[in-house]
């Protein structure tokens, strides 16, 4: 590839998404952007993965992988080593991208040599494809791991990292067996640039047995990641960054459990960011809701 048109290299895991994998090969051979090529690892599937994806194979720029079943983590660092492209996007079988994805990520990739990770919004849909909802999170622009502790503000079907970045931190570490996407952007977080454009480059879909969906299972997975980075990398923030953002932590995990019916759950939680940040306002109007959660 010449400078101008760099290798972009787009990983997809699948598993038992024989009714969504196609939709989203197909939003990939629908990118303006011509020069990528998608490595998709199948992660063990049992339904007709294999078959749907054959006629999609005799493009050379598309590769398909067997692997019996090991999780997504390690579907993606296998991807990572098949490679070759100095820029590295993620795509989920079960969502889609816009058209001009690539294209314009790649632009703003060339246009902000400083820039290291570029994320954006994203489009809810159903299983059907029908739109759901277009509001988004806030998310966050620089040397954003303050933020980060709060939250994983970082879509990987949006993001576009320069493979550097992987090179000197290495891949998903699939510690947790959820929330692995989070680990690795906050890891990036310590060390690099990301930029945030408020526009829609992808289309995130609604499963029913999506991982992501078990919201206690992810609230304790988050908890160990963000106490790993402060353990590994905490000397990159000041001691009242760390203490801002475990106190947004701990006052969102509040909020959730208290609005969920678990209310020793959720005053646990507040607690722990009053010690965090006494005289923070946040953590007082999240005592608030701990007190007067909302109607289910």
């Amino acid at each position: 590839m010449t400078a101008s048109k760099p290798l972009v290299s787009i990983i997809t895991p699948t598993f038992n998404r024989e009714r969504t994998i196609t939709q989203a090969v197909e939003s990939v051979l629908a990118q303006s952007y011509p020069h990528w090529e998608l490595i998709i690892i199948d992660d063990g599937s049992r339904d007709s993965t294999r078959e749907k994806l054959a006629s999609y194979l005799d493009d050379r720029r598309i590769q398909y992988h067997f692997q019996e079943n090991q999780g997504q983590s390690i579907a993606r660092n296998l991807a990572l080593q098949y490679a070759r492209g100095e820029l590295i996007c993620f795509l989920d079988s079960d969502d889609l991208w816009v058209p001009e994805k690539l294209e314009r990520q790649v632009a703003l990739m060339e246009a902000h040599s400083d820039v290291d990770v570029l994320h954006s919004d994203e489009i809810m849909i159903d299983e059907q494809g029908r739109e759901l909802s277009r509001k988004n999170m806030r998310r966050y622009s620089g040397r954003i791991a303050r933020q980060m502790l709060v939250d994983n503000s970082v879509s990987i079907n949006t993001v576009m990292a320069r493979r550097k970045c992987f090179d000197a931190m290495g891949g998903f570490s699939g510690r947790n067996g959820v929330a692995d996407d989070y680990d690795i952007w906050l890891r990036f977080s310590a060390r690099f640039t990301f930029l945030y454009v408020p526009e829609y480059w992808g289309y995130y879909r609604v499963m029913a047995d999506q991982i992501s969906s078990d919201k206690q299972r992810r609230f304790a997975a988050n908890e160990s990641i963000i106490r790993d980075f402060i353990e590994e990398y905490g000397n990159t923030l000041k001691p009242w960054e760390i203490r801002w953002g475990l106190a947004r932590f701990y006052c969102r995990k509040a909020r959730y459990f208290a609005s969920a019916g678990k209310p020793s759950t959720a005053w646990g939680a507040i607690v722990r960011a009053f010690r965090y940040a006494p005289l923070d306002s946040v953590v007082w109007r999240g005592l608030y809701r701990v007190i007067f959660p909302p109607p289910q």
